[in-house]
């Protein structure tokens, strides 16, 4: 058992587990834990397409940029929130503890998961610019 904040669990919901199979199978060679971010094309997953998030890393200080808000995300968050910083809006369904799990994701260079209420939600970290620079975002409903 591990004791790693926002740990995957042993059986991800399909959708997700789909959007971390794609993003694995991103990864070049075997020299990297990660893809770059630019090789992410969001339209090779159509059917999630409204439920995937693209959110750029700054650091110094550590924040976070929804660069891309799938319409679904949106909708059930009650506005378009896309360009803006995760500490800008407020924290409530379906973004309950993103900047926590984010800032996980970030600092343990891995994928992070996060089940509250009714949503799930997976973080998946992109290399880019010599660290990590995106997140894949994937939301499914419960």
């Amino acid at each position: 058992m591990t004791t790693a904040p926002y740990a995957l669990p042993a059986k991800l919901e399909t959708d997700i587990e789909r959007a971390r199979a794609y993003w694995h199978g991103l990864i070049r060679g075997q020299a990297s834990d990660m893809p770059y971010w630019d090789d992410v094309k969001l339209s090779s997953l159509p059917d999630l397409a409204d439920r995937l998030m693209l959110i750029e890393v700054f650091d110094k200080p550590e924040r976070f940029r929804f660069d891309i808000v799938g319409k679904e995300i949106a909708g059930k968050y009650g506005k378009d929130f896309t360009g803006s910083f995760a500490d800008e809006i407020e924290p409530h369904a379906p973004l309950d503890f993103f900047r926590a799990q984010a800032s996980a994701t970030v600092e343990g260079r891995a994928p992070t998961y996060q089940h509250h209420g009714h949503v799930a939600r997976l973080l998946l970290p992109m290399w880019g610019d010599g660290r990590i620079s995106m997140l894949l975002g994937a939301f499914v409903w419960l």
